[in-house]
């Protein structure tokens, strides 16, 4: 038996007994403490469906959008390694110049102010 396929074997085996392990392990009692909505350790007071505010998205799709900034230059170092580099500095320009032109429109539609 070779090393890989005891490597294979050694962490099917590991990943079983760990799993049958974490469903015996647990304590499956729930009662009205466990089950009730937890609010920082008070009652819950009124609904726990109430709606959210908008804003809060809003905030968490700009999150995301500019957050891909470092997705998209996270490869710069190798391509600037290319035969043309000047090629990647120009798309990491273009990739800059569209997120700040984005960054901006948001600041002044007022889509960065959370309190009105």
């Amino acid at each position: 038996m070779n090393s890989i396929t005891a490597m294979i074997t050694i962490t099917i085996l590991l990943s079983i007994i760990l799993t049958t392990i974490s469903f015996w392990l647990p304590q499956m009692t729930p009662d009205h403490e466990k089950l009730s909505p937890y609010e920082c350790g008070f009652d819950p007071l009124g609904n726990a469906r109430l709606p959210f505010s908008l804003r809060f998205f809003l905030i968490a799709i700009l999150f995301l959008l500019f957050d891909l900034e470092i997705a998209l230059l996270l490869p710069l170092p190798w391509g600037d390694q290319l035969t043309s580099p000047l090629t990647t500095l120009i798309w990491a320009s273009t990739i800059l110049i569209l997120l700040t032109l984005g960054l901006i429109y948001e600041w002044t539609q007022g889509g960065l102010e959370w309190a009105e």
